[in-house]
């Protein structure tokens, strides 16, 4: 291990990686095959969020040295990042063939599995890197990812727990419960978890989960803003035959739009001022979908009320088109996070340069059938002339 090799690793340790990038490329001038060297230097530029540079460089540590466990797990990560699961997981089981006895390598081929689903493999595999390191944090936090990612928050909340009495001050862990907490409507206390994080860390601040109450509030609506106004409307068109049905139907209007209303003041109430102060802050397309889709919601508890109170039935449909609305401005949003993170970002590009690629190809293709010149006229067998 080069000085180039302890001092840039020091750097990336405390978070200097800048100074850690610049270290590792000063000793790669000294020595460019340095896989080592290289593979930590791919490890800083992930950390930096330049993940089509960090699958690069490790690809070079990778040629420099093919038998070195730790580049094909830093490839691995890399390759989770730019949302392409089966390579990584290729990458990660290389690694773990190159070093089983190493517990990072299974780690991150829990993640790499969790990444395509296989979360009954991925659990496995974490659980074995946990017993071979069973006071690592990272192990304990990869137990509790895959556990979250499987749908078993208790599960995840003991791992990540776990974790936090031996680290306390780890970022991660701590964000990793707030985020658990958000998942059960704990919204206080998942509010005061964040702001505790983004106060410990404020050069990078995680803004989209800062506002989960209001786009957990958002996503808690369309369905039952779907469910409620098409079972409203059904009960209208019963009204046609069983005249009690128009008065349930009123009834109910009343009811979900109470229900819209209590659910959205039971989260957003709770959450204080910080995911308000957070919102302008989002990246433009998904702050507009944001905040067109409490509108929408606005609108639609107003619609609702109206049917109520006069029976009209053209308003419980109007509410009712308020849905698919709504589920289209969850797609843009969805879009506008994807956008936002590098890992989607590239994925976007790769796969634009594939279909470039292919069409290219299927016109060259194209150009020259249409180009080529018949060939002869073949003999029909049975023609004696």
């Amino acid at each position: 291990m080069t000085s180039a090799y302890r001092q840039a690793q020091h750097l990336a340790h405390v978070g200097r990686y800048e100074e850690a990038e610049r270290a590792a490329r000063h000793g790669l001038a000294e020595a460019p095959q340095d896989g080592q060297l290289l593979t930590l230097l791919a490890s800083v530029l992930r950390l930096r969020r330049e993940y089509a540079s960090a699958l690069a460089t490790v690809g070079a540590a990778i040629e420099a040295e093919p038998h070195l466990a730790d580049a094909h797990a830093e490839r691995a990560e890399c390759l989770i990042l730019l949302i392409r699961s089966k390579e990584a997981v290729e990458a990660a089981s290389e690694a773990v063939r190159l070093a089983p006895l190493d517990p990072s390598g299974h780690l991150v081929l829990a993640r790499a599995l969790a990444s395509t689903r296989s979360y009954d493999r991925a659990r496995a595999v974490a659980t074995h890197g946990l017993a071979m390191a069973p006071r690592s944090v990272e192990a304990l936090l990869t137990v509790a990812d895959v556990e979250r990612d499987a749908g078993q928050r208790e599960a995840a909340m003991m791992a990540a727990h776990a974790a936090l009495a031996i680290d306390p001050e780890n970022a991660y862990g701590r964000w990793l419960v707030a985020m658990l907490d958000a998942e059960r409507l704990q919204v206080r206390r998942s509010m005061r978890g964040l702001r505790d994080v983004a106060r410990d860390n404020p050069a990078r601040p995680d803004l989209i989960s800062m506002t989960w109450p209001i786009r957990g509030v958002l996503s808690g609506l369309r369905r039952g803003l779907a469910v409620g106004a098409l079972l409203v409307c059904l009960f209208v068109v019963a009204g046609h035959w069983w005249v009690h049905a128009a008065t349930f139907a009123r009834i109910l209007s009343a009811v979900l739009a109470a229900v819209l209303t209590g659910f959205t003041a039971r989260v957003l109430v709770p959450a204080g001022r910080l995911p308000w102060r957070c919102l302008p802050l989002l990246p433009p397309l998904m702050r507009r979908a944001n905040v067109g889709g409490l509108a929408v919601v606005l609108l639609a508890v107003v619609l609702l009320l109206l049917h109520a109170f006069t029976a009209w039935w053209v308003w419980v449909l109007l509410a009712l088109l308020m849905a698919p609305v709504m589920w289209g401005l969850s797609w843009v949003e969805l879009l506008a996070a994807g956008f936002d993170d590098p890992g989607y970002r590239q994925a976007f590009r790769d796969l634009g340069a594939e279909f470039r690629d292919w069409w290219q190809t299927t016109k060259k293709d194209l150009r020259e059938s249409w180009n080529e010149p018949p060939g002869p006229k073949s003999k029909d067998p049975g023609d004696r002339s």
